[in-house]
């Protein structure tokens, strides 16, 4: 039986062990790795990952140290884990970690490496309008998402996808991320022979690698002096967090939901002496419109801030003089 040692902390990651477990045909989780427990937003209890959650709930060991220092290393030597299986951990791996595992480690990344290494790979294709994105299964290598692919598959983007919806549990990335690490794993079961086990070869990355950065909460501000189609993309890329936020009247306001105006423009009058930022309308089926500077963005779900979100319809009974004010 192949011994799988995994890591992660989000509900995604989540799910994705949680089908490892109930679905595994020759191998077996028998220890999950993920961060400590954390405060939530406002609340000073501390809340166990998700990932901690369904291990728990299925009975398998698990491991939350701040640092995989000497001591954690030893706390897990007894597992006898073969394979070490990693999606969405955060933490970079050291080779006396890595080398605890005769397989070494492999890693879910939702790109299509090397295009998009780091930590914010689906933000970023949002924000680059990219036609697609992907999964790749790579190698855990010391230099971070450069080691050989092992599997990976494109995802077609239709442009109105957000980071949320990419990665939620049951979402396109985590389906075949499954997909991908059980089938892995399958193979690596069979090729047992007197008690060792062989991970296939991997393919050398090829083309450029780039990078991707830490998000900001400062990030989410939106600058109306771009287009109506790069600030579409920032809301949706920077959708659940930080959320994009505007001021408006000395308050902030976030819009959560919005689109390019696809519209006829010549029925929003003359735009043209209004600023960049200016709500110009509200369209019954299209949302409240505001001026880009290239362009303009239907705004259809908005929130104030310490306030509940609310569809722009909602929204606009309880902001009077809003059409025409101007964001900034």
């Amino acid at each position: 039986m192949l011994k799988v040692f995994y890591a992660g902390s989000p509900e995604p990651s989540a799910a994705v062990l949680r089908s490892l477990v109930e679905n595994a045909k020759g191998f077996e989780v028998v220890g999950v790795l993920t961060n400590p427990p954390s405060a939530k937003k406002r609340s000073k209890e501390l809340t166990a990952t998700a990932v901690a959650d369904v291990a728990s709930s299925l009975g398998i060991p698990v491991f939350t140290p701040e640092h995989l220092d000497s001591a954690f290393r030893a706390q897990i030597e007894g597992l006898n884990a073969d394979i070490f299986v990693c999606f969405d951990y955060g933490h970079i791996f050291g080779p006396k970690f890595l080398s605890m595992f005769a397989l070494g480690g492999i890693n879910l990344h939702p790109s299509l490496l090397p295009k998009y290494r780091g930590c914010t790979p689906v933000p970023a294709a949002i924000l680059s309008g990219d036609e697609k994105t992907g999964v790749s299964l790579q190698k855990i290598s010391l230099e971070i998402d450069s080691g050989d692919i092992l599997d990976c598959r494109e995802i077609t983007l239709s442009g109105t996808e957000t980071t949320e919806s990419l990665m939620a549990s049951d979402g396109v990335v985590v389906k075949n991320g499954i997909e991908m690490i059980s089938s892995l794993l399958e193979k690596i079961a069979s090729s047992e022979s007197n008690g060792a086990f062989t991970l296939p070869e991997g393919k050398k990355q090829e083309g450029e690698a780039s990078y991707t950065p830490f998000i900001e909460k400062s990030d989410g501000k939106i600058d109306w002096n771009r287009s109506a189609c790069e600030i579409d993309r920032q809301i949706r890329a920077y959708t659940p967090w930080p959320t994009c936020f505007t001021e408006n009247g000395g308050n902030v306001l976030k819009i959560l939901e919005a689109h390019v105006f696809s519209g006829d423009v010549s029925s929003l009058g003359d735009t043209n002496s209004a600023a960049n930022g200016t709500v110009i309308a509200l369209l019954k089926n299209d949302g409240i419109i505001i001026k880009c500077a290239s362009g303009f963005l239907s705004a259809t779900v908005l929130q104030w801030q310490a306030k509940k979100a609310a569809d722009y319809k909602a929204f606009a009974n309880g902001a009077r003089g809003f059409v025409g004010s101007v964001c900034c």
